[in-house]
């Protein structure tokens, strides 16, 4: 697998401000992990997008800025459209949604400059939101989400046959979106992969697939080795892993828990958390705050159960007792993606776009650049070794191992 680390983590939105951070930031995590070349995968904004879609030096420009830091790209991160920094982000994060024009053209300009970026004979991915929020979502909006991932497979085919260059698109599940879950996502998918239906609601497998975040995945209280045997078995294929942990809180109903985990609260992004009662249901609340009972006046979470927050916390630092991480099932899930037939081609990024909100200590690590340079530097190791490195060990850890 292609080892990566997400450059979401910074906040320019502007191609001066994408080759600074490569110069501030990826540069020297090359250096620190002692590589002769290291794994970007790029967030492009929007308007940054465009600008290198219509201007081949500004592509020349970026691949000159990638190869003066010995960085090369092979994923994109097309999630967010843009303003990924701004004070508050929220559900911003999800427009415009794949029912809207501009996602489809945004995501078309992402594969373009991809196949201009990509090293020769590679294959490159592209992860993309699960469609939109929840709500307000309607069939009118599931038809057009269709109609525009078939558009985007023709389109993926004939970039290929133009460049020589496959660009696979990874969709996302997440929590408190319409695909919410893995089971949602291949389900959406497989219904619309049938070889008979028409071109305009056809999206073709070849250049469709999965992105698997496994932080998301941990929140939804998912089994990591059956979902990943039901999207093979669906016929499609994990395109790309987020290397993600979720923080997991044994016990929510102490006090000692709560303010733990209070501490995570912040306004920038949503931390969704769901609930695992006794008897396998799944209890959401859509914000950290909202579970702790702190928003809007509603009771919380009842914190019987154990929880699962979605806050990207650091793959290499364990959160202090009574918090824990869920590199568990990151583990479980990249063993299990690799067993598969097409495994070790999907793109494994390191996407821990929080340390700019993450409470002060909790990585260990200032809070300056050299900080984030050596945080981000210990994470790759961190996957090298425990994700890249004989993987049949690492299948046969439990979920829980890092509670133990």
């Amino acid at each position: 697998m292609h080892l990566s680390y997400c450059t979401n983590v910074h906040p320019a939105e502007d191609l001066d401000g994408m080759i600074a951070q490569l110069t501030a930031y990826a540069g020297p995590i090359r250096e620190a992990t002692g590589h002769d070349l290291l794994g970007v995968g790029l967030w492009l904004p929007a308007r940054v997008a465009h600008q290198l879609d219509r201007s081949t030096d500004d592509v020349a420009r970026l691949r000159g800025a990638l190869a003066d830091h010995g960085l090369e790209v092979r994923t994109l991160n097309a999630f967010p459209y843009g303003g990924f920094h701004s004070e508050v982000v929220g559900r911003s994060v999800y427009r415009p949604t794949w029912a809207e024009r501009a996602r489809l053209q945004y995501t078309q300009a992402c594969a373009r400059v991809l196949a201009g970026l990509l090293p020769d004979g590679a294959a490159g991915s592209i992860s993309t939101l699960p469609l939109a929020w929840r709500a307000p979502w309607t069939p009118a909006d599931d038809d057009e989400s269709t109609r525009a991932l078939a558009d985007l497979s023709g389109d993926l085919r004939v970039l290929a046959d133009r460049t020589g260059h496959v660009v696979r698109l990874a969709v996302e599940p997440e929590p408190g979106c319409v695909l919410d879950t893995v089971d949602d996502v291949v389900r959406w998918l497989a219904a619309r992969t049938d070889a008979g239906l028409p071109a305009e609601r056809r999206i073709d497998p070849e250049h469709v697939g999965v992105c698997l975040d496994t932080c998301h995945l941990a929140v939804s209280f998912a089994d990591p080795a059956g979902a990943v045997r039901q999207i093979a078995d669906a016929g499609l294929r994990v395109v790309k892993v987020q290397a993600s942990a979720a923080l997991h809180v044994e016990a929510p109903g102490q006090a000692v828990s709560r303010a733990a985990v209070g501490r995570f609260a912040e306004p920038r992004y949503l931390h969704q958390v769901r609930e695992r009662t006794s008897s396998g249901t799944v209890l959401a609340a859509d914000d950290l705050d909202e579970a702790l009972g702190a928003a809007r006046g509603r009771p919380g979470l009842p914190g019987e159960g154990p929880w699962r927050v979605h806050f990207h916390v650091p793959l290499h630092a364990r959160p202090e007792p009574p918090l824990t991480s869920t590199t568990g099932v990151l583990r479980e899930a990249v063993a299990a993606v690799r067993a598969t037939p097409h495994g070790d081609e999907a793109h494994l990024d390191v996407e821990t776009y929080t340390w700019s909100v993450l409470p002060t200590g909790v990585a260990g690590l200032g809070g300056d650049d050299d900080g984030l340079v050596a945080g981000i530097a210990a994470e790759l190791r961190w996957a090298r070794e425990n994700l890249l490195e004989d993987p049949a060990p690492r299948a046969a850890r439990t979920r829980e191992e890092d509670a133990a």
